[in-house]
């Protein structure tokens, strides 16, 4: 069994994860859409990202509004 992919980037990755906006309907295995936010290191973000992307998830990122430029 694998673990929730949200408790993955938190125990596994060492980030803080804030949940904006989640759309899934309940009691099926349908494609959903979560918003999240990431804070963390820079390591520790680009190794959240390749775990979510080795899972195929679509990531669609908006910029940074603190300005840095980091987006995704």
């Amino acid at each position: 069994m694998q673990a929730p992919v949200i408790s993955q980037l938190i125990s596994g990755y060492g980030l803080v994860v804030n949940i904006t906006k989640a759309m899934l309907q309940p009691n099926t295995d349908e494609e959903g859409c979560f918003d999240i936010e990431l804070r963390g290191t820079v390591p520790q973000i680009s190794n959240g990202l390749a775990y979510l992307e080795s899972l195929n998830l679509r990531i669609v990122g908006k910029p940074n509004a603190d300005g840095d430029s980091w987006f995704c």
